[in-house]
Order: structure tokens, then sequence, then C-alpha cells
């Protein structure tokens, strides 16, 4: 076995063969055929002997010490023991073996001796590297120890890391760095976009529950009503004021009703024909405008409630002059005109038109009320019902929507309102209206009234209940006398005069047709004795003289039968 900690195992010299992996010298024992018999063996180093100095303890005579250089000096000393090669590095980090000496000073001279491994020592003494001289060749390298132990010192991949590897952790650093920006980014993103998603979210259902709550949405609104309301026509909250335009000039009057729909902030003008058939106080059959004439404000309102089936809360009268000064003091009003209104205080003729036809046309007071009464040769009465209803929307746009500012304007035109109606309570409804006006929540609808003065559920409903909220209660037609008319004067325009007298006298009116000629006086004629009175009657509310009225032939379906001839004289309406 080879102890290579014992240095005195073995009887022979040894010879430096190499250094560890700790840099401590290895030694070997020299074989005995190698040995000269007559030479000295010389005396091993001895670090701790005074430098300069040599000695063969075995000598047993006088020898000359060998020296050392001294010329170049690594920072351990390095003793020069002979003609040495330099030590050489074996695979394994450990020095390699140099060139075989003779252990007593002198030089082999059998060249490079191989290398045994069994009888490899280590002395512990020997405290660093012996460099060896230049030209000298490297021993042989020693065999291999199987029982070396391995340290992960030796390997420089493992002691020295690469300059590649802060390389490696830069990148790894980046890719981690930005993969986590990667994913922030994405959790903003995803938290924005939850974030846009609720606040539409919110936006809708706001949306639709004030859709919902103004009535706009589309497929739950009654038939009529503004587009959009859930709540039933006849349970919608509205005020309503009836307004009777008196014309001073030339007579006549124009009904219309203002209602103010709270339930679905809408804003309504609901025209009134004339010939409206209602119920008087004792129970016969009366015509709107002779209501207006005879029952005064009161009356009127009461019996349009039993037909309508409304809840009026006031009465506006509202005469020609106060209307001029209304429009005045909103500032003029402008609206689309259908027709040339000519200057009622022109005395000639061909004068230029008051009003122009055309859209958008400015009238001052003055041309909106000469454009409210107007009503053209051969004209029914609700062609110039329109125009009242657009003068009276025009003057809502331009009235202010503050029911102070409102309530001022009433106040200005000094007048008497019939009770309970104030100036007050007039004001602030205008102004709801006017506010609706001027969001486009307006309208203006016509009342469908037959030719009897009654309604119909078919023509009506449209107004009476979605509207109004009411339902129509036409007294009975025959209650009131049916009059026939049939027109002798050559003149078209007579029969329609006749229709409107004779309603709001409060009769029933009959189309008779046109004769085939003229005749030169008129005829009341009346079959039953019953009804002589009614045909006297026809007869002063048309202007007729009481020798017109005889008994005759009536048409069928008429209690009075009228032939106009040319001494009939229309009266102004």
């Amino acid at each position: 076995m080879n102890d290579r900690y014992d240095a005195g195992y073995g009887d022979g010299p040894y010879e430096l063969v190499g250094y560890d992996e700790y840099g401590r010298p290895v030694y070997q024992q020299v074989p005995a055929q190698q040995i000269p018999q007559q030479q000295v063996p010389q005396q091993p180093y001895d670090p701790y002997a005074q430098q300069g100095y040599g000695y063969d303890p075995y000598a047993t005579g006088q020898q000359q010490a060998q020296p050392y250089d001294t010329g170049s000096q690594s920072p351990a000393p390095s003793y020069d023991t002979g003609h040495q090669a330099p030590a050489s590095y074996d695979s394994y980090g450990g020095r390699g073996a140099p060139n075989a000496y003779d252990p007593y000073g002198q030089t082999a001279t059998s060249g490079q001796q191989p290398r045994v491994a069994e009888q490899t020592a280590y002395i512990p003494q020997q405290a660093g590297p012996v460099p060896q001289q230049a030209g000298q060749a490297e021993g042989p390298e020693p065999a291999a120890d199987p029982e070396r132990e391995y340290h992960t010192e030796q390997f420089a991949f493992v002691e020295e890391p690469t300059d590649d590897s802060e390389d490696v952790i830069d990148w790894l650093n980046f890719t981690e760095n930005r993969t986590e920006r990667r994913e922030e980014a994405r959790r903003r993103a995803r938290s924005r976009t939850i974030a846009l998603l609720v606040v539409l979210a919110l936006v809708a259902v706001g949306g639709v529950g004030y859709l919902w709550y103004a009535g706009k949405l589309p497929g739950l609104s009654s038939s009529g009503s503004k587009s959009g309301t859930a709540t039933p026509a006849a349970a919608q909250k509205r005020d309503v004021i009836v307004v009777h335009l008196h014309n001073t000039g030339k007579g006549g009057t124009s009904t219309a009703l203002l209602v103010d729909n709270t339930t679905t902030k809408q804003g309504t003008t609901v025209l009134l024909p004339n010939s409206l058939a209602l119920t008087g106080d004792d129970g016969t059959t009366t015509t709107l405008a002779k209501s207006v004439d005879d029952d005064g404000a009161s009356g009127t309102r009461d019996q349009l409630d039993t037909v309508l089936g409304t809840n009026i809360q006031g009465t506006w009268r509202l005469d020609t002059p106060y209307l001029q000064n209304l429009v005045d003091l909103v500032g003029n009003i402008d609206i689309d005109t259908n027709a040339d209104v000519p200057d009622p205080d022109a005395k000639k003729k061909g004068t230029s038109p008051l009003v122009h036809q055309g859209k958008d046309q400015t009238l001052s007071g003055k041309m909106a009320v000469a454009y409210a009464t107007y009503r053209a040769s051969g004209e029914a009465q609700n062609a110039q019902l329109e125009r009242f209803g657009l003068v009276m929307q025009g003057v809502l746009r331009k009235m202010s929507s503050d029911p102070t500012g409102a309530t001022t304007t009433v106040q200005t035109l000094a007048q008497i309102l019939d009770p309970p109606l104030t100036d007050k309570d007039l004001g602030a409804f205008l102004a709801r209206l006017a506010d609706l006006a001027k969001g486009g929540d307006y309208k203006t609808a016509l009342l469908p009234v037959q030719t009897d003065g009654t309604l119909s559920a078919r023509t009506s409903d449209s107004v009476v209940k979605d509207i109004l909220g009411g339902t129509a209660k036409s007294p009975d037609a025959g209650s009131a006398v049916r009059v026939s008319v049939q027109n002798a004067t050559g003149v078209k325009d007579d029969t329609e005069k006749a229709r409107v007298v004779l309603l709001n006298g409060g009769f029933t009116f009959l189309e008779g047709g046109t004769a085939s000629g003229t005749q030169a006086t008129s005829k009341v004629l009346y079959a039953d004795a019953a009804d002589k009175a009614n045909a006297t009657e026809v007869a002063k509310t048309l202007g007729l003289p009481a020798g017109s009225v005889t008994k005759g032939t009536v048409s069928s379906g008429a209690d009075v039968s009228v032939v106009l001839g040319s001494d009939y004289r229309p009266a102004s309406s």
C-alpha cells in the first residue's frame, strides 16, 4: 500500500514529483537500481536551516555546500537544489513531476525516471513549490489515485462564474419585469372596462327610468296619449282652462281648451267647434256658441264638463283687444300662415294684405287678431278656429316660462278674470304651457264634431279620451229641433253660414242640398202643428220674416224644412 503522508515508509531516497491540490510538494521513492553505490545520498532540504548553507548529515568527510539561486524569488523563497525542470500541472490542478534528480545533489544521468504511484509520499516539511529551471523537461505525471477526493474548487466554471451569468440574470429580470408590466396593464384595462360597463349600465338604467317616469317608453302608452306613458289616460293628471275669444268688432266667439298634462308633460290646445251640442240648464239641447252668449262662463264650463267628461278649473275670457295687447307684450309672434288676410281697416279694395301667407311670418298684435278671426268666403268655421289655435300656440312660445314673469304679463293686461281664476293662477298655468311649447312638447288638436253637433265614439276618442281623459256624453240628437236647409240663393257659401247660425241657436242642422234654380223668397215649412212654434223660432234665428213660415212638406227626418231664397241675408259670424 502507498501511504503518501508517511515520509519514512520504505528504505530508499525520495525525489520531488509534484504538488497536490493544496500546493504541497509530493515525493516518491527512487528505485533502488537507479541509485549509484558510490554516491552519498544528499540530505533533503530542511526549510528551517539557515539560508545559503547546505550540509550532508550522512557525509563522512568535508563536502562543499550547494549554493542557491537568489536571482528571482517568488513570494515564498524558492531554492535551487540542482537543475530542475519547472513544475507542470496535471489535468486535476496538481503539479506535474519535474525531472528526476539525485537525492544527494547530483543530477541523474540516466534521464527521466518513471513515476511509481505506490512509492509516493508526502513530506509536510516542504513549505512551498520549487520552481523548475528553464529548459528542463517535465517529468511523467503521477498516476491517478482511485481513492482521490475531488473538490469543487478544482473546477474553474464552478469557482469563477462566466461573464454571461450577469446577462442571464439581467435577461431574467427584464423578462419578469416585462411580464409583470403586461399583467398590470391587463389588470388596469380590465378595471377600466368594468368601470366603463358599470357607468354605461347606470346611465342606461337612469335613462330608462327617466323615460318611464316621463312616459316616453314605446309600447307602454295608451292610444293617442303621449308616447311612452304607462299610466292609463283616465288616471293621468291634467290642468284644463277654457278660453273664449270674443270678436268685439264683427261678433262671434271662438273656444279652445288649454290642457296641461302633468303626467306625460304634454301641452295641448283643443279647438272646440261652435256647433258642439251641449245640454242646457233646463235639459234642452243647445250649441257651444249659444251657450257662451246665453249661459255665460260658468254655465258653459259645466256643460262642457258634462259633454266631454272633463274637469275644467277656470274660464279665461279673451276679447280681441286683449289678445292684441298680449301679442304686443310678448314681443310679436312667429307662425306659419295659410292665407292672405286683408286689413280690416282698409277702405279701398285691392290694398296690400295685412298678413301674408307663408312660413315663419312675424305678426304684431293687430295682425295676430286679424289672422285669428279671419274666415274666407266659403270656408267652414273650423278653418277660422284653426287659425286661432295657431295664434295661441305662438303666444305661448313667446310667453315667459317663469311664473312670476308670466303673472306680470297677465296683470299688465288689466283684465277682469272670471272667478275662480286669478292672475297668479293664470300666470303660473301659462308659464307651464310656455315651457312645454318652447320644448316642442305642445300640439293643437281639433275636436271632431258631426253635422248635428254630437260626438261619435269612433271620431272623438283620440281627443276626448286620450287628450282630455274623459268620455263623450253628447245629448240625444232627438231632443233638438232638426232643421233641413236647401240653398236656392245661388250663393254656395250661404248654406254654411246658415248652418253656423242654426247650430249656434241650438238647432240640429241637416244638409238639404242645393236647388236647381234660384228662388226670390225664402220659406220655412212645418208638417205638424206642434212644430209651428219651432218653425217660427227657426225663421227668427235665420233672420227671415215671420210670413215665410207656412205649413207644407217637410224633408224626411227633419222637424222643419228651410228653403233659402234671394232675400236671405246671412249674419256675420
